[in-house]
């Protein structure tokens, strides 16, 4: 019984390291985007604003450790930008 319990808490404990390293990609993705030369031109500014703004949310909660969270606020942010993200994440 102790040895199930310990492998299940490494598995969880593994699992949510991975998803902790998924954060920062996305990130630095949304980021080249919106340091990158006229790539935000054609967008309208309170879209590139609602993306500045789930893009901080998505690191503030990475960095309070709620990673899920985080990824979905990254997605959004991505798609909105029109970077890959995630098909299954609808933008607002």
């Amino acid at each position: 019984m102790k040895n199930r319990l310990l492998a299940v808490l490494f598995v969880l404990g593994f699992a949510g390291s991975a998803l902790a390293g998924t954060c920062p990609e996305l990130i630095e993705e949304i980021d080249e985007i919106l340091e990158g030369e006229g790539t935000t031109s054609h967008l309208e500014a309170d879209v590139v604003a609602e993306a500045r703004a789930l893009r901080d949310m998505g690191s503030a909660l990475h960095n309070a450790g709620d990673h899920d969270e985080a990824e979905e606020k990254l997605e959004r942010s991505l798609k909105l930008l029109g970077g890959q993200g995630d098909d299954d994440i609808e933008a607002d």
